[in-house]
């Protein structure tokens, strides 16, 4: 059985300026087999990503807390708790926190998120 506990979670500042945790991923547990990772993600407040893309994989957030807005090629939308956005492979892509907390979310790759797939710039 895998269990991962947010509250001992080790968190990376990627390179696209989000703090994350990969909660499961391959790389970081050899029992865990599927081809896909989730990461929880925060950004304080008035920060935000720059915009990137992932070269191969879906992404889809997950909005735990806080409120922000996301921009998807020149679409962009004002985003809550409770809400999910899929982003597709090579949409450039950037998330904003316009909230006075925490932007808490997470974020679903399928295939993996590998960093060497993240193209930084639009």
């Amino acid at each position: 059985m895998h269990i991962r506990d947010i509250a001992t979670a080790e968190y990376f500042t990627s390179r696209d300026g989000c703090r994350l945790s990969e909660l499961l991923h391959p790389k970081n547990d050899p029992d865990f087999s599927m081809d896909m990772s989730l990461c929880h993600c925060i950004l304080g407040p008035g920060e935000a990503t720059v915009p990137h893309h992932l070269a191969r994989q879906t992404e889809v957030y997950y909005i735990l807390s806080g409120e922000g807005k996301m921009h998807i090629g020149a679409e962009e939308a004002k985003i809550l708790p409770g809400q999910t956005v899929p982003v597709p492979p090579g949409a450039v892509q950037w998330i904003a926190n316009t909230g006075t907390g925490d932007l808490i979310f997470l974020a679903i790759c399928q295939p993996q998120w590998r960093e060497a797939d993240e193209v930084i710039g639009e």
